[in-house]
């Protein structure tokens, strides 16, 4: 509590930002964009890495190659199979995990201090030369399968590619293929696409890699020239020549039998990314709607008119492309037309009258306060040095970032919620077991 509440006074009064700039160090290592951010912790390092390999970038190939190419990775490297590796992590207690999104391949490592130079030596094996064998391979396929057909009864997981297929355009980045598209996709699969993808997208030309903890930017330097010296290839993430503009309103019903409640989706495309002017202050307005238990939506819907357990307001996807603006909530079917009709009467109020001085006085608090609690552990000191990566900024939006926050008024806030949301033109998706009036 001591260590928290004294990072919150700094940042509060303006002096955090310096010292965390002067901790950071950002150079190019084998063509990868390496940052290393030396913290007190003792001995303990997190590595996390990015790099253009996700759903997305599959072109017009095979769409599950991407997913299927970052399960191949643990699984063995020409040198070491599976049990070896594990084996050795085991022995040092440290961690490695790939996950694909949508546009990025993901790493994520813990380790020792002394045992960075096994974890970076065995990252770039896994990335470099994994052993693809077939055998491995169809238990990947099987293992993603099964994961896609669970996520077939998962009212979440189909409101979310229901509303994505809405608001953004064939094309764009954050467009989602369905399901059945998924596990057709990865029946038909080979290891010849998995190697050709392998080949085009792993590389360090567009690569990120955070080390943080117990680092010295000189050895954490020279292992990673060691162990992806002589690597090269990449391509860039996708880049939309011009953010999706809002779609016409719409109403989705995705039916789904023997569900306790209804998941609702509201929303739209932002036509904004993470990095745009009005981001930041529409950030804002959204999270006064709905973020936690002090937003407008949590404190109506729940807790005045007893409609829901779970709402809240959000904007995202949009660190690298332009991203979309939604409601969450889930509703038991009997009251889902009372909870959609008092979501929407939320957000016309909102979006007509706007939010208050007190009420943006207070979320800023919030807000300067959480990204203050995130730098207080390493992983998410971590985490928002690679997602500020991600989104373009150099090492000093890290002090930047709550200062900005505090110069933002009222009246931006306002005017990026009247120029980017349009009450009219929004996509209402409800999965579940549906009332009779709502199917």
């Amino acid at each position: 509590m001591i260590r928290t509440s004294l990072l919150m006074m700094l940042l509060l009064s303006g002096t955090a930002g310096a010292a965390m700039a002067d901790l950071a160090h950002r150079s190019k290592v084998q063509g990868i964009d390496l940052i290393t951010y030396h913290s007190n912790v003792k001995d303990v390092v997190i590595v996390l890495g990015v790099l253009p390999a996700g759903d997305a970038m599959v072109e017009s190939g095979n769409i599950a190659i991407p997913t299927l190419s970052g399960m191949m990775l643990d699984r063995g490297t020409k040198a070491l199979d599976k049990f070896a590796i594990s084996q050795k992590l085991d022995n040092v207690g440290a961690e490695i995990s790939f996950q694909v999104g949508e546009q990025s391949l993901e790493v994520r490592a813990k380790c020792l201090k002394k045992d960075l130079p096994l974890i970076i030596e065995t990252i770039a094996a896994e990335l470099r030369t994994p052993a693809l064998l077939a055998g491995e391979f169809n238990k990947a396929k099987q293992q993603f399968i099964g994961e896609l057909e669970a996520s077939a009864q998962n009212s979440s997981a189909l409101a979310s590619e229901a509303f994505g297929r809405a608001v953004f355009p064939q094309g764009h980045p954050n467009h989602p293929h369905t399901l059945k598209e998924y596990i057709a996709a990865a029946k038909s699969a080979n290891l010849e696409e998995i190697k050709a993808f392998q080949a085009k997208y792993y590389g360090p030309a567009h690569m990120t890699l955070v080390v943080a903890g117990d680092v010295s930017d000189a050895d954490t330097q020279t292992e990673i020239g060691k162990a992806f010296s002589g690597w090269s290839g990449g391509q860039d993430y996708l880049r939309p020549a011009k953010p999706a503009a809002a779609a016409a309103a719409a109403e989705i019903s995705v039916p789904l039998a023997d569900k306790p409640s209804v998941t609702m989706l509201l929303g739209q495309a932002s036509g904004l990314r993470y990095s745009d002017p009005d981001s930041l202050a529409l950030r804002l307005g959204t999270a006064i709607l709905g973020r936690g238990f002090t937003g407008r939506l949590m404190s109506t819907v729940r807790d005045k008119e007893g409609l829901t357990y779970n709402i809240g307001a959000n904007m995202g996807d949009d660190s690298i492309a332009d991203g979309v603006w939604e409601i969450s909530a889930s509703f038991a079917p009997a009251l889902l037309g009372k909870g959609v009709e008092s979501t929407r009467r939320e957000v016309a109020k909102w979006w007509q009258d706007g939010v208050t001085e007190q009420e943006l006085a207070q979320r800023k608090q919030g807000v300067i306060g959480t990204y203050f609690v995130g730098l207080s552990t390493t992983l998410g000191l971590a985490e928002t040095i690679l997602v500020n990566a991600q989104r373009g900024y150099d090492l000093a939006w890290l002090d930047d970032y709550p200062k900005a926050v505090k110069a933002l008024t009222r009246d931006q806030v306002n005017a990026a919620i009247k120029a980017h949301i349009n009450p009219n033109a929004l996509v209402l998706v409800e999965a579940g077991s549906l009332p009779a009036s709502a199917k």
